[in-house]
This record gives structure tokens, C-alpha cells and sequence, in this order.
């Protein structure tokens, strides 16, 4: 894909989100849409992968550190062929498959049940390790939430990474500087995340997650890397795309109304008709 047509696949991606999260009446809008180009860019450009083949054992893996944002990983994986786009609708519902977080075990295309904050990365370091030891070429894709690292196990799964040389492995933290109780600078500042990782013997890369120039350039560098893991530090607009979510922590885990959820999509409609007039 041209980064075009990665734009446009991303406003549809943003749109999942909303509809799915509207219509469960609850979830997590804001770090799912500041991640939707991330999301994007790994689904449609920088993973081998295969929605017909979702259990292929040479598959590259993803696990979402930050399990609360799974519509946007629901999104994607509809719009890239996983499971009907239609099915986003359902989301949280009783007796739905996609639940309030990843299930590996009900949802094609998910390689991680994940929720609990901080454990994600942990699960990634197996797989990346498992894949050292069986002579395999997959990579593995962690995306962790800013405010998720101020959990230990985060630390202790980058120690680990960084003293295997998980060369295989790439974290992404999503830097959109807002948690659940406000500015994470303010919370309990992780602050400076990239001096954080280069400690644990990662090879850091600090782009603007929303661009996807950065985004692809910084992917390609991690692929290039050898001999140590690497740690992409994305700084995103948290809410992005909707203009009454963005930078506004009281979308962090809540519903947009009716009212709310016709402006949101009408932003993202503008949004993609002024993709379509390039």
C-alpha cells in the first residue's frame, strides 16, 4: 500500500471504532484511535500474515500489551479479512465473540489474550524467544499503552529482551501522555521512556506515531537491527481523528452518545473524502 491508500485504510479503521465502541455502549475510544495508524501500518504493510491462514505456524506475531484498545484491534483485523467488518457491531454484547478484550481462543487473527496491564510484553519475549530456539524467522509486535509501563513486569520483560538479544522483538509504546486519572507525567511519570529502554539494551526509535512515513521508516530500522530488540516510542494524539476526543482524557473509556457518535463520524467522513480528493 502507498501511504494513501494507508491514510484512507486508516479512516476506516477509525470508523470501526466508533461504531463498534457506540454501539456496545462502553469501551475504550481514546487509545484505540491515537494507535489506529499503528495498527494500520502493521496489518496492511509490515506483518506476514494471512487472514486465511490465521494459524500459520511462520506467521509474525502481535500482542496487545494494552488489551483495552481492543476495538481498534478488532477494527483492523476486520478490515484486513479476519472476521466481517459488520461484526464490530456486536462488540461487547452477550454472546458476542469479541469481548471487552483480545481472546485468542474465539477471535481469528488474535495471538495473545491480553488485559491485565504489563503482561503482554512478557507473553512477546516467549514467543520471540520461542522462535530463537526453533529457528524461526517470525517477528514478534508488542504494543504497549504509556501509562501501562508504569507496571514492573513491563521492566523486568525488558530486561530480559534486551539481555536475550531479542533482535526479533519490537515494542511499540503508544505516547498519547494520557491515562485513565489524567496526564501520565502527572500520574507517575515514565518520563524519559527512551532513555528507559536504551538502559535495558534496546535500539530506540522516537517518531510521531501518526505519521506514517515515520512509522515505516522506523519499522524498516527495526527489521534492519540485529543483535538486540528494539523500542519504537510513537508520540500520538490521544482521540485522534475525532476532534471532540482529541487530547481529551475523559475519552479514555467511554462511549461517544447518539449525538456524539454522528459528529465523530462525520468527522471521520470529511476525514476520508479529503483522502479521496488527492
Amino acid at each position: 500500500m502507498n501511504k494513501l491508500e494507508l491514510q484512507k485504510t486508516a479512516v476506516e479503521v477509525r470508523k470501526g471504532i466508533i461504531e463498534g465502541v457506540h454501539s456496545a455502549k462502553a469501551g475504550h475510544p481514546g487509545g484505540s484511535l491515537s494507535a489506529a495508524d499503528i495498527f494500520t501500518y502493521l496489518y496492511f504493510e509490515e506483518m506476514n500474515i494471512d487472514p486465511k491462514n490465521p494459524k500459520s505456524p511462520d506467521r509474525d506475531r502481535f500482542v496487545l500489551s494494552k488489551g483495552h484498545t481492543a476495538p481498534g484491534l478488532y477494527s483492523v483485523l476486520a478490515n484486513r479479512g479476519y472476521f466481517p467488518v459488520e461484526d464490530l457491531l456486536t462488540l461487547r454484547h452477550t454472546g458476542s465473540y469479541l469481548q471487552g478484550h483480545p481472546d485468542m481462543k474465539h477471535i481469528p487473527g488474535v495471538d495473545m489474550s491480553s488485559g491485565s496491564l504489563g503482561q503482554g510484553l512478557s507473553a512477546a519475549c516467549g514467543m520471540a524467544l520461542g522462535a530463537k530456539q526453533a529457528k524461526k524467522d517470525f517477528r514478534v509486535y508488542a504494543l504497549c499503552g504509556d501509562g501501562e509501563i508504569q507496571e514492573g513486569q513491563i521492566w523486568e520483560a525488558a530486561m530480559f529482551a534486551g539481555f536475550r538479544k531479542l533482535d526479533n522483538l519490537c515494542v511499540i509504546v503508544d505516547n498519547n501522555n494520557l491515562q485513565i486519572d489524567g496526564p501520565i507525567d502527572e500520574v507517575c511519570s515514565p518520563y524519559p521512556i527512551d532513555k528507559k529502554f536504551e538502559a535495558f539494551n534496546f535500539h530506540v526509535i522516537n517518531i510521531d506515531g501518526n505519521d506514517f512515513d515515520q512509522i515505516k521508516a522506523a519499522f524498516d530500522e527495526a527489521k534492519a537491527t540485529k543483535g538486540m530488540p528494539t523500542a519504537i516510542i510513537a508520540h500520538t494524539v490521544k482521540g485522534k481523528g475525532v476532534s471532540f476526543m482529541e487530547n481529551n482524557v475523559g475519552w479514555h473509556g467511554k462511549a461517544p452518545n447518539d449525538e456524539e457518535f454522528a459528529i465523530a463520524m462525520e468527522d471521520l467522513r470529511k476525514a476520508g473524502e479529503a483522502l479521496c480528493q488527492k
